[in-house]
């Protein structure tokens, strides 16, 4: 089964089980889904689908902060519970080891040797990493290593 054929069929049980603010969410994620294949005129892949949730997830951690900002905790809660029904889609997060393995591998693969090759070691990493891990902690990382 695909990710968006699971994404579907938890669109329908959500339906069946009236949980209205789930299918609110699980809707939204369709959405998203079906206007980036009209808009690219293609079938999203499971990769793809993953990147599409990740876009969606880090709009909601951004309006977070947002709401939280401006004291609006009930829309921030509304945001939360979005994020946690999209990480559902999202693959196991790699552990901290995994990730500086992954890191030094891809160090020694590229050759790079300081700061001004890290733009290979990322473009080697996102691939591999998509999904699995925080890119942006990926590139702290890559450019501790690096320095």
């Amino acid at each position: 089964m695909t990710l968006r054929e699971r994404v579907s069929e938890d669109m329908k049980a959500a339906m069946r089980a009236r949980e209205t603010e789930r299918l609110s969410a699980i809707r939204l994620l369709l959405a998203a889904i079906k206007q980036r294949e009209v808009d690219e005129r293609i079938e999203l892949t499971d990769a793809d689908v993953v990147a599409v949730i990740e876009k969606m997830l880090k709009q909601r951690r951004d309006s977070i902060s947002q709401f939280e900002a401006a004291q609006r905790h009930d829309l921030a809660d509304k945001e939360k519970f979005e994020v946690q029904v999209l990480s559902a889609y999202m693959p196991q997060a790699m552990s901290v080891e995994e990730l500086e393995q992954a890191v030094t591998e891809a160090i020694a693969a590229a050759g790079a040797k300081s700061a001004q090759d890290m733009g290979k070691v990322m473009a080697a990493l996102k691939p591999k990493l998509a999904g699995r891990a925080d890119m942006a902690k990926v590139s702290g990382l890559v450019k501790a290593k690096l320095a």
